[in-house]
């Protein structure tokens, strides 16, 4: 970032490897006290949507380290425990990217990350995930010292979502197909193939991540977002509207509380899937190769989540076992 901006990045960074919340709260106030965070309340308007992004970014970081990620930056009583100032700014910064609440670093983690090599041209941060090096714009790890666990974790859903990109694709595949479609089951066994492939993905990270240094305020910081449904990778929330399991299991109101943090168009993406995928959903009545193959779908969707999930376990807390004995 930029002129006036640079000063929330600095922010960001600082609040990133505070040492706990009341330090990082400090830093926010005295960004307060100098005017800073009204400068740049005056200046959003300014942005493109590609520095708007990079900007909501920073203010994830900083309201998840304050503690704040439970808030709506413009309900009344979030003033009472908030900095009004730094409230104002989320709440402009949210307006320009029509995105109420980002406070999801899975969703916003993609803005965090930038090939080690500057590419000779521009190509989407799924394709660079891929295949180039990855380092973080903010580091939840001081200068110098190894990425952090909670670093090793976003970085881990990043690589999620790039990989990820096909089972989006097979999504609208599968959405208002017939069950008895014979493009069907096809689609399905490219599905288990590639939540298989993600699956083998995060096994192999897990040792690196294990491994890896955390705080106490990075655990706090997980903790507070598991708390809030705000650690849901996109993709996996797709595969579960298609396959119906995350309905089933949690009921919809938890579904739509994990949705709450994403943008405004992928909730609308993600509801056109649950209603569009509800003919493929009957297989799950039925009998027959092709109900199993969908059966399958969903075993591996499961095992892909219960990875996901013992690599957030891990993430947050010392493990004493390996990550494949919980997964």
């Amino acid at each position: 970032m930029i002129g006036t901006w640079t000063r929330l990045d600095a922010m960001a960074r600082a609040a990133a490897v505070a040492p706990d919340r009341e330090a990082a709260i400090a830093l926010v106030e005295r960004a307060h006290r100098a005017d800073e965070l009204s400068a740049l309340r005056q200046r959003v308007s300014r942005l493109s949507l590609r520095n708007a992004e990079a900007a909501a970014m920073r203010i994830a970081v900083i309201a998840v380290s304050c503690g704040w990620c439970g808030l709506d930056p413009q309900a009344p009583a979030a003033r009472e425990v908030a900095d009004g100032a730094f409230l104002d700014l989320w709440a402009a910064i949210a307006h320009r990217i029509d995105h109420d609440q980002f406070v999801a670093l899975p969703t916003l983690a993609l803005h965090n990350w930038v090939p080690e090599r500057k590419p000779r041209r521009h190509i989407p941060i799924d394709q660079l995930a891929r295949t180039e090096v990855l380092v973080p714009i903010v580091r939840w790890a001081p200068e110098g010292q190894p990425l952090s666990r909670l670093d090793r974790l976003m970085l881990a859903a990043t690589r999620l979502e790039a990989h990820g990109i096909w089972l989006f694709r097979l999504a609208e595949t599968l959405a208002g197909r017939s069950p008895d479609d014979c493009s069907t089951p096809t689609a399905l066994r490219r599905l288990v193939r590639v939540q298989h492939a993600l699956r083998a993905q995060l096994l192999a990270e897990a040792a690196e991540l294990t491994a890896a240094p955390a705080t106490p305020q990075q655990r706090a910081v997980l903790g507070a977002l598991a708390e809030q449904g705000a650690l849901e990778p996109p993709v996996l929330q797709a595969a579960e509207a298609v396959l119906g399991i995350g309905g089933r299991r949690m009921g919809e109101g938890r579904r739509q509380m994990m949705r709450r943090h994403l943008p405004a168009q992928h909730r609308a993406w993600l509801s056109a899937m649950d209603r569009h995928c509800a003919p493929v959903r009957t297989l799950a009545h039925r009998g027959g190769p092709d109900a199993a193959i969908y059966r399958e779908a969903q075993e591996s969707l499961i095992a892909l989540r219960r990875t996901y999930t013992a690599l957030v376990q891990a993430a947050a807390r010392p493990t004493t076992g390996p990550l494949t004995a919980a997964a």
